[in-house]
């Protein structure tokens, strides 16, 4: 069974307030990039073209997590709070709107095979 989950982070800047919440992201990656089941943990700003027109907020991470357990860690790293409470919660911050989602690669009922119960 796969364990790796796929985090998608966006976020809606206050008005005038994209290029500082950017570097403010960007700011986040080294330390997050260390973590044990860190996998890709990339910030990203959309970018406009005709073969992709669909609706999103302007800034997104894009993370992929060993497991949900190093997902679930990192949340609870007193950067990531921090930064949450003071640019998500916070009136002064510089996040306007955000949605984080978490997301599997398999299927319903994957019938994976269980690696310690294979009969030799």
């Amino acid at each position: 069974m796969s364990k790796k989950v796929y985090c998608i982070a966006q976020f809606l800047p206050k008005e005038g307030k994209l290029d500082e919440l950017f570097k403010v992201l960007q700011a986040l990656e080294p330390n997050t990039m260390r973590e044990d089941g860190c996998l890709q943990y990339t910030v990203t700003r959309h970018i406009q073209t005709p073969f992709a027109e669909g609706e999103s907020y302007p800034i997104a991470f894009n993370e992929i997590w060993a497991d949900n357990e190093a997902f679930e860690a990192h949340c609870q790293r007193e950067e990531i709070k921090a930064f949450f409470q003071e640019q998500c919660v916070a009136e002064t911050g510089l996040v306007d709107k955000f949605n984080v989602c978490i997301y599997t690669d398999e299927p319903n009922n994957y019938d994976a095979p269980m690696l310690g119960e294979l009969e030799g």
